[in-house]
């Protein structure tokens, strides 16, 4: 391959030329089922937004391609594939404004990434590219759909949402701030609305299993743990006191507390509260629900740590231990989400609840005696029950389990797991995402349809709309995909429904349910038994689908008949290291490991989990130390640093930053120190006219401390590579180019093994570097450079000499050296030698290669 014809290091010229070049030979593209060890590192792929990158985009992208040309140097086969998480709300936001489809908008912010990327340099397979709005790849998102529809793993239900009465439109989370709508600051509501939910709880313990077996950071196993929330307790009835209104349910990790329960504590939108709220409490009920009513359960969490608030709402419960009436309140710190929506508060042992009863002064019986004998409350360590008759005494691990057993044989209560985790919430009422492959159809036609198709669930997915119950049919797999309609406009249905819902022709159909074939309802009713009267379902599903199984896509992405074919998923399994932001620690992830254990549970992939290894770079902040963002006008676009010092001196200098993993600000400062490295590196290889450098001599030989620091260099850079210690590698091949620049001339094998370590980093320069000293092909075909471990041994090392633990000297010795040879020279030694000598040596402490310590 031809090298550039420029005399100097003219980035501008060599960069886009040699990305010409890999464009065409394709030399990253991995083969399946190759006799060479496999590597398959991941990137978190990115949302193309219209932004373009920006500079806090490339760091772990240029992390995973410096290990990835460092494998293939080492022999291995590597598959390092990129693509585009593309459905989602911005580009239907956009198409709202414009007019412009969001397909249309996709592509365009698609081409833009693509050209940054390759920019960059980052050696892709391209040939792998995936697209999330592409229905060659949907059509596999929603099979998977299917194959957790047929496990029994989606329903519908009625979920609260965010509606907003100004815009008639369903809003997500963060569209939502202080209970007004983001866009235009109007009142917002929450609204019931079918949704389909996936049970995502039913794998809740797998999902904590599983952390056991994957390499991942401990903060991020710590907060997917939280998120599930496993914890042992029980569950407990309390009976009302108006027995008209039968118990109340309540899950608690402390039945050994129950005695000191005073007061009870419902979410304001507990069902019973309506029933439970006597006619005196009535107007403060309502207007607390309504209040809370206008917070996320986000909102409401966070606002666990500021003063409680809540209504009592007149009616009391029976403690089922000691008879007590306790009173009944509702407060926005107890969600209907978790747990049963009710809690027993016992405030002598739990903060949140001594808080709440301060506040309303309630009782506080203390029924834990503290371990170390402290009265302070409230009271949330180990110790022994008191006040509590029958079980006095008892350690509080031994009482929860003898209350627990009690409560059993009275049938009041059973030993039990609950887990915070909530059933995946897996709709959205809009227009710009995957399209559930299921219509509604009358119970009737259902029951026909089963006739016809044996593959129907059993237990039939129903609703119940306008007094009729509808039957949720899926299409056949061999009609995938189906795809979204074409609209005139996205503007909302208004009626809470997604755009969809105003595409008549698309939403009332005839379907075939053999054959998936559609035709409008307008049409005359087609002849033959297959066919029905139903309506598509006009939900989408959210951005996450798409990004949970894309790992597995790359695997085998033009494959029509499957996902991926299982020679594929035998040879390439799932990614050996994935990178990406901590932000996506809980959810993405955890979504992602549900979707692979139905898969592995029904035998479609060969392994339990999706990531063994996982690694999460840091954030690049702004030159004022804050996360970069448009609004806050601090965001460096990459392709400005690209124009400047090229992409090989922008990798580098991400990378050189600090460790991968930390947080660092960006300053434009310490780039021209990176850039003038490479410059060096260009003029120890070519002279002025960007020829050889004379200086590289066929019979030149090195220094013997320089040909130790080339070995050194060599051992090093290996292991920072495949251990992401980036920066470090870099000073480390700083350190190597200033020894060889005091060299007189330089060996050419030792010239070609700084381009081989340099060429991970920076790519460009290194393949027109490879070229212009001669050599065929590209850099990393020609191997990685070999270190002889004889060369790294120390021919003399330095021990310090103490005397009573004081420094008195240095000596420079043989590494083999004894401590009868040490004396003889600490004894001659000029500084060291007046403070041994004369005196008894009661103790000698060598630490062997270091130092020696007299005691005397």
């Amino acid at each position: 391959m031809a090298a550039t014809s420029c005399k100097e290091y003219d980035f501008l010229t060599i960069e886009p030329h040699w990305q010409a070049v890999w464009e065409q030979a394709k030399p990253f593209r991995a083969e399946n089922g190759s006799t060479k060890p496999k590597f398959y590192v991941l990137d978190m792929f990115p949302y193309p937004s219209g932004a373009g990158l920006h500079i806090g985009h490339p760091e772990g992208y240029t992390a995973t391609d410096i290990l990835a040309r460092y494998k293939r140097a080492r022999g291995f086969n590597v598959l390092h594939p990129i693509g585009w998480d593309a459905f989602g709300l911005p580009a239907e936001q956009h198409a709202v404004k414009t007019g412009t489809h969001p397909a249309a908008n996709t592509q365009n912010n698609i081409t833009n990434f693509r050209r940054q990327i390759k920019a960059l340099g980052f050696s892709y397979d391209w040939d792998r590219e995936v697209d999330t709005t592409d229905p060659k790849y949907f059509r596999w998102t929603q099979w998977i759909f299917l194959q957790l529809f047929r496990k029994g793993l989606a329903y519908v239900d009625e979920r609260p949402v965010w509606w907003c009465p100004e815009l008639r439109t369903v809003l997500a989370n963060e569209e939502v701030v202080d209970g007004k709508s983001e866009v235009g600051g109007f009142p917002v509501e929450r609204r019931n609305l079918r949704q389909w939910v996936l049970r995502i709880t039913a794998y809740a313990e797998q999902l904590i299993d599983g952390l056991k077996d994957v390499d991942w950071p401990d903060s991020t196993k710590r907060m997917q743990e939280a998120w599930i929330g496993r914890s042992e307790g029980a569950e407990v009835l309390f009976k009302l006191a108006d027995a008209t209104l039968g118990d109340l349910k309540i899950f608690t990790t402390r039945p050994d507390t129950l005695f000191g329960c005073t007061y009870m504590v419902l979410a304001p939108e507990h069902p019973l509260v309506p029933s439970l709220t006597t006619p005196a409490q009535r107007d403060a009920v309502e207007a607390y629900r309504k209040k809370t009513a206008a917070k996320s359960d986000v909102e409401r969490m966070s606002d666990a740590s500021k003063e409680k608030s809540g209504v009592f709402t007149g009616s009391y419960a029976i403690n089922p231990v000691n008879g007590a009436q306790v009173p009944v309140w509702i407060a926005d710190y107890v969600l209907m989400g978790y747990g049963t929506g009710a809690i027993m508060a016992v405030p002598a042992h739990d903060e949140r609840d001594y808080e709440f009863a301060r506040q309303y002064d309630l009782p506080i019986p203390r029924v834990i005696a503290a371990a170390d004998g402290s009265d302070t409350l409230p009271y949330t360590g180990d110790g022994t029950l008191i006040n509590s008759p029958g079980y006095d005494g008892l350690a509080w691990p031994e009482a929860k389990k003898k209350i627990s057993a009690d409560l059993a044989a009275r049938g009041i209560g059973r030993a039990t797991i609950n887990y915070k985790l909530r059933d995946w919430l897996f709709s959205r009422q809009r227009y710009w995402g995957e399209p559930f492959p299921i219509v509604w159809v009358s119970e009737a036609d259902y029951r026909r349809a089963a006739v016809l198709r044996p593959d129907l669930p059993a237990q039939p997915v129903t609703f119940i709309e306008n007094g009729a119950t509808q039957f949720a049919l899926p299409l056949p797999e061999s009609s995938l995909p189906l795809v979204l309609p074409e609209v005139q406009s996205y503007l909302p249905s208004g009626t809470g429904e997604s755009p969809l819902a105003n595409v008549t022709p698309w939403l009332e159909i005839w379907l075939n349910v053999t054959t998936g074939a559609s035709l409008p309802a307008t049409a005359a009713q087609p002849a033959g038994e297959a066919w029905v009267r139903a309506r598509r379902e006009t939900n989408t599903m959210p951005q996450w689908a798409g990004s949970c199984w894309y790992y597995l896509r790359y695997l085998d992405p033009q494959n029509a008949g499957a996902l991926a074919s299982p020679e594929a998923l035998k040879y390439w399994g799932v990614p050996d290291l994935y990178v990406g932001g901590a932000e996506h620690a809980v959810l993405h992830l955890l979504y992602a490991r549900f979707w692979h254990k139905v898969l592995f549970d029904l035998g479609l992939v060969p392994q339990a989990e999706p990531f063994t290894k996982l690694f999460h770079q840091g954030i690049i902040l702004g030159e004022d130390g804050v996360k970069m963002s448009k609004s806050r006008g601090n965001v460096v676009n990459p392709d400005d640093i690209i124009r400047a010092y090229g992409a090989d001196t922008l990798r580098l200098y991400l990378m050189f930053l600090g460790p991968l993993d930390a947080m660092k600000p960006w300053n434009p400062k310490g780039i021209e120190g990176v850039h003038r490295f490479l410059k060096k590196v260009w003029r120890e290889c070519l002279d002025a006219e960007g020829a050889v450098n004379p200086r590289i001599a066929p019979d030149a030989t090195l220094t013997a401390e320089t040909a130790k620091l080339l070995h050194e260099t060599i051992k090093k850079v290996g292991d920072d590579y495949e251990n992401l210690r980036f920066n470090t590698a870099i000073s480390q091949l700083m350190i190597l180019v200033n020894a060889l620049q005091k060299e007189p001339s330089l060996p050419r094998p030792v010239v070609l093994d700084l381009v081989r370590l340099l060429a991970p980093l920076a790519p460009h320069l290194a393949d027109e570097l490879w070229a212009r000293l001669g050599e065929s092909g590209a850099v990393m075909a020609a191997g990685w450079p070999v270190f002889d471990p004889a060369k790294l041994v120390a021919s003399t090392i330095t021990i310090v000499i103490q005397v009573n633990g004081k420094h008195r000297g240095d000596v420079l010795v043989d590494p083999a050296i004894n401590e009868e040879a040490l004396m003889a020279l600490a004894l001659a030694h000029e500084k060291a030698g007046p403070h041994l000598a004369g005196k008894t040596i009661r103790r000698t402490i060598y630490v062997k290669g270091r130092l020696i310590n007299y005691i005397v």
